[in-house]
């Protein structure tokens, strides 16, 4: 596995170098493939395009985060930004890396969160476009547009990976075909129409599975903290090291959000029938509280009250996408009935 991590050191090191002047593309690349945009920004947007693709979307989003920290905590994989002094194996030949705000992510680093989240969610939606296309058209070649745009999306998150040395190639490869495969499997079997205890045991089946993984390899004498405690010692900058990139974030936005889906399902099953304009007025409102809801800062001390608040604030998300932002855009468009 060495041998695996050096040559991933030093292809970092020359993707960076070669493509230095396209530092912002890959920046704004691995923002937009956080796992936090399946839920922010494409669940709303499918959603509100087609329900049943919105709801899919978030489920496959959740599920395989989750299964991506799993993986993380069974892999142990490194990270490059603090294996390359960790190891010290280039004390006489340290190759020149640099890294960014968005380097310093404090989880393990196999497979690629981004990659497998990115491809999992984005698969929902090429393939539910595509599935529109051919089935108006008729045209293969027509249909076959959405899944290049696709693979074009996934391969930019991807390598911008690999640019802030987030992830060692390798790692963003496990990810792209573990995302593929759960975006194709999870899609098929997407809960729309099932009751609030579906969703309410789906929640805590992750966070007590999670939960009781965590304790029962702490108890084989596994410190699963071992990835926060490097990220630590080796970021260049310790306000880049952040807590909503810590594994039980993850677990904390994903439970959050099947039991948000779920209330969102219960207040309002089939929520409203509106026009494509009141529904652009909705993504549009929906875009702007979201936004305001992320941003909004959490303490952070004690631990417990920042992922509780988490979790909160991923429950909210659903809620704000199909009731609170639907149910407003209607009662402020809907025509008055005549007597």
């Amino acid at each position: 596995m060495e041998a695996i991590y050096v040559q991933g050191v030093w292809v970092a090191e020359a993707f960076q170098s070669k493509t230095k002047e396209y530092e912002d593309f890959w920046l704004f690349a691995t923002h937009f493939g956080d796992p936090k945009a399946a839920f922010l920004i494409i669940f709303p947007l499918a959603f509100y395009v087609h329900r049943r693709t919105g709801v899919a979307v978030l489920w496959v989003a959740a599920l395989s985060e989750w299964l991506n920290l799993v993986f993380k905590w069974i892999l142990f994989g490194q990270r490059p930004y603090w294996w390359v002094d960790e190891s010290r194996l280039f004390l006489k030949n340290k190759p020149q890396l640099q890294q960014f705000q968005c380097t310093c992510e404090t989880g393990p680093g196999s497979p690629s969160g981004h990659a497998m989240i990115t491809g999992a969610a984005w698969w929902v939606v090429a393939s539910s476009l595509a599935s529109f296309l051919h089935s108006r058209t008729g045209s293969k070649l027509l249909a076959a547009v959405p899944f290049l745009v696709y693979s074009v999306l996934l391969a930019a998150v991807s390598l911008s990976r690999i640019f802030i040395l987030a992830h060692f190639p390798h790692q963003v490869v496990v990810g792209i075909l573990a995302g593929v495969m759960l975006g194709v499997l999870l899609n098929r079997t997407v809960p729309e129409w099932r009751s609030l205890v579906f969703f309410l045991c789906s929640s805590m089946a992750l966070l007590l599975g999670a939960l009781l993984m965590y304790a029962g390899l702490e108890q084989f004498g596994i410190d699963l903290s071992w990835s926060i405690s490097l990220a630590k010692r080796w970021c260049s900058k310790s306000e880049w090291v952040r807590m909503d990139t810590a594994p039980f974030s993850s677990l904390t936005r994903d439970a959050g959000s099947l039991l948000g889906l779920g209330l969102a399902q219960f207040w309002k099953p089939g929520g409203w029938a509106l026009p494509w304009v009141p529904k652009t007025l909705c993504l549009a409102l929906s875009s702007l509280a979201l936004f305001h809801i992320s941003r909004f800062p959490l303490p952070t001390v004690p631990p417990l009250l920042f992922y509780s608040l988490f979790f909160l604030r991923y429950a909210i998300v659903p809620q704000v996408v199909m009731v609170v932002v639907p149910g407003l855009v209607h009662l402020l468009t809907a025509k008055p009935k005549k007597d």
